[in-house]
């Protein structure tokens, strides 16, 4: 009987003891979680803020991907797209050919004169996705995601001066002027896009003046159609535009395409109706 009554009792010692043994390990490991955790949460941040710099708006954007008109992976409704901390990409202002439809086609960037050798610099900081050479289009090009959501593209240029995935800042050379690709002469053909879609760089910037717009630019989809909103000033929307003479054009010609008159072509470029047109001449047609 007291041999049964010690078995009982030591039974229970190491019930107890197991137990706060137990309490005392959990205890123990508990600080170590607690910091572990707060190691785990540092990294994961630092992770996503490595996503974040090595690739740019990547909430946004699906995948880096090749296709050099990347899409969104959901569009949002509307988004403020910053235009601070920018560059111009040419210091030219002369817009040759606008944003919109041209010969039939959709022209969906504006083409800014420039000359051979001309430094063509990144609009925004950001990283390089594409930098491609096509013969029958764009020539050299360079396609550049920013961190504010845009992805600009910069074509026919003589030289690409960026590799793909180069981290680049606003005002970074990317390129030199020139004419390769589809282009009858030296010139940049520039879009703004955002999210896949072609935005008029007009709207953005302000060539003539080598300025942005405004401080930021509302993008907004509204009733299953995409719209783009913005403040746009006074002098901008006033810009004078040029066109460029291409082979068998006449003043007649010329005008009837701009919406205008040969009087008022001649009045604003100081010529006469009698003049002789020079192929690649540049002539205003507002003012």
């Amino acid at each position: 009987m007291r041999n049964g009554l010690k078995g009982i009792l030591f039974i229970i010692t190491l019930f107890v003891s197991g137990t706060v043994f137990g309490q005392d390990l959990l205890a123990s490991q508990a600080p170590i979680d607690s910091k572990l955790r707060f190691i785990d949460s540092v990294a994961i941040h630092r992770l996503q803020l490595g996503d974040k710099a090595e690739h740019p708006a990547a909430g946004l954007y699906g995948n880096w991907g090749e296709r050099y008109t990347a899409g969104a992976t959901q569009l949002p409704d509307s988004f403020r797209i910053s235009l601070r901390n920018f560059s111009m990409p040419t210091t030219s202002h002369i817009i040759t050919s606008d944003f919109g439809l041209r010969r039939g086609r959709q022209h969906k960037g504006v083409d800014i004169k420039v000359y051979t050798g001309d430094t063509i610099r990144a609009a925004f900081s950001g990283k390089v996705r594409i930098v491609r050479y096509d013969k029958d289009g764009y020539g050299n090009y360079v396609v550049i995601r920013h961190h504010n959501g845009l992805e600009t593209i910069y074509a026919h240029m003589l030289k690409n001066l960026v590799t793909e995935d180069q981290t680049v800042k606003a005002g970074t050379p990317i390129g030199l002027g020139g004419s390769t690709g589809r282009s009858n002469d030296s010139h940049l053909h520039f879009e703004t896009r955002f999210c896949g879609i072609a935005l008029n760089p007009t709207l953005l910037f302000d060539f003539r003046n080598q300025d942005v717009t405004g401080d930021d630019y509302l993008f907004c989809r509204e009733k299953g159609k995409m719209v783009a909103q913005t403040q746009q000033t006074a002098s901008t929307e006033r810009a004078t535009r040029y066109h460029k003479v291409v082979k068998g054009e006449t003043l007649s010609t010329i005008a009837r395409k701009h919406r205008t008159t040969v009087n008022e072509l001649c009045r604003l470029n100081r010529i006469s109706k009698t003049s002789t047109l020079r192929l690649g001449q540049i002539l205003k047609y507002n003012n």
